[in-house]
Parts: C-alpha cells; sequence; structure tokens
C-alpha cells in the first residue's frame, strides 16, 4: 500500500543534544523518509538535530524542503545544500508554511520551539484547522515526563478527552511510529487510537 504521505514535516533540535541516541535517530528518521519516497519538510537549519535529518535524507536520495526565517539565514544557518529552501519573514510564517507544505508531522527530540511546533499543530487539530496527523519519536524515554504530564493534566484533569488526547501518536520507534502515523492519516483524527 503506498504511503498518504508526500510530504511528512519533522520538527527536532538545532543542537544535536546531550546523548548520542537522539541524533542517531534523526539520521534513521531522514533515511526511511527517503526510502519510503516521502518528502521531508523541516525547518531549514544546517546545525543539530535539524541538519543530521536533512543531511541524511539526501544522503539516501530524499528530497527536503526547508523553511527558514530570514533573520536565521541572515546568521547563515541555513541548509544551502538542500533541495529547495524557502525564507520566510518571521517564526510564526515558517510554522504556518511547514504546515502548508506538509501531510503530517513528527517530532523528534529538541527544545521550547520544537515543543512550540508541536503543541500548535496538536492544537490546530482540535480547532479542525487541519486533519493531519502528529507523532513523537520518544527516543530513549526523552518525552517520557511529557506525555505522562500530558495524560494526567489533560486527560485526567478533564481538560480534554482521551479521543483529543489520542491525536498525539507516540512510540520510540520511527518505523513504527511512521506505520501509525500513515495509518491515522487514512483514518482521520476522529478515529485515532489512544497513545497516551
Amino acid at each position: 500500500m503506498s504511503s498518504p504521505f508526500q510530504s511528512l514535516c519533522v520538527f527536532c533540535g538545532s543542537r544535536s543534544g546531550s546523548n548520542p541516541a537522539f541524533e542517531a535517530a534523526a539520521r534513521a528518521t531522514g533515511r526511511l523518509l527517503a526510502e519510503r519516497g516521502i518528502r521531508l519538510v523541516y525547518g531549514g537549519g544546517s546545525l543539530g538535530l535539524m541538519g543530521a535529518v536533512a543531511d541524511a535524507c539526501l544522503e539516501a536520495g530524499g528530497e527536503v524542503v526547508g523553511v527558514i526565517p530570514g533573520f536565521l539565514m541572515d546568521l547563515e544557518l541555513g541548509h544551502r545544500g538542500v533541495t529547495r529552501l524557502e525564507v520566510v519573514s518571521d517564526m510564526l510564517s515558517r510554522k504556518q508554511r511547514m504546515a502548508e507544505l506538509s501531510d503530517g508531522f513528527l517530532s523528534l527530540p529538541g527544545g521550547i520551539g520544537t515543543l512550540d511546533e508541536l503543541f500548535e499543530m496538536l492544537t490546530w487539530v482540535r480547532l479542525g484547522v487541519h486533519e493531519k496527523p502528529n507523532g513523537l519519536l520518544n527516543v530513549d524515554g526523552f518525552y517520557d515526563d511529557l506525555l505522562s504530564f500530558c495524560h494526567r493534566t489533560q486527560v485526567e484533569g478533564g481538560f480534554i478527552s482521551a479521543e483529543n488526547a489520542a491525536n498525539l501518536i507516540a512510540s520510540d520507534s520511527v518505523e513504527d511510529l511512521l506505520d501509525r502515523l500513515e495509518d491515522a492519516a487514512r483514518r482521520g483524527p476522529s478515529t485515532y487510537h489512544c497513545s497516551l
């Protein structure tokens, strides 16, 4: 069965983080997208996990579209080796453009920028702005506390339903996560299975 994704947006850190498993997961993600013929859309950076996922996708013969704000380009942080690099006016325009270009979202380890992107895309599903699936690659337990917090405060705290919480699909395997995201894309957000 062919993938429902032409493009998948990957959110991740502009740094590599303290655990070598983070960069290994970013590279595995980039390779897998290329192998499945899925275009990578990402934040356009050349450093950290952003650079690793883009480089691995390109090395495996994949297509990579970066979206970066002009002020980061001015700091020479943009990846000039990607298939296409779009320069936008600001961070909000960057998120909007990445969402427009993508059929779904996958978050690797990262900092507050990654969390901002992850939760904004989840909020857009909740508000009906889009119906694109959102995945979280829980590398070496990096997101364990976040997943626990989300379940405890959101579902048990009564702020969202378990069905809505299930719009965040988490796995510690990139292959499993991509399979589940593809399945969710075929079924739509109203039928996502709870994964928290």
